[in-house]
């Protein structure tokens, strides 16, 4: 499981079959150095996150199994919470979104 940040949305009206309806959304892995992560990671969405939202992600069986569809879905990864803060070593305190961070 990982924190990341939604950078964007993925529209993609030719995919496999199992996908069909699912909301996919680019993440960006969180990290706690204040850097931007190179990394992206495209995620189904059952929550309905927003783009700039911390959210929690899964991969495998837990994403499967959030998406609903067990092991007849081609998909690994699935954003499973909003988070609404993070507290960090330190006292530094993550809110939902970067401008609600506190140093």
């Amino acid at each position: 499981m990982l924190v990341a940040t939604v950078v964007g949305n993925v529209w993609a009206t030719k995919k496999e079959e199992s996908l069909a309806g699912l909301r996919l959304l680019v993440v960006r892995p969180f990290t706690t150095d204040g850097r931007e992560s190179a990394e992206t990671i495209v995620a189904v969405d059952p929550l309905g996150a927003g783009i700039g939202e911390r959210v929690l992600v899964v991969f495998g069986r837990a994403a499967r199994h959030a998406i609903g569809r067990g092991h007849e879905i081609g998909f690994q990864s699935a954003v499973v919470g909003i988070v609404d803060r993070m507290e960090l070593e330190g006292g530094r305190t993550v809110g939902m979104v970067a401008e609600e961070d506190e140093p």
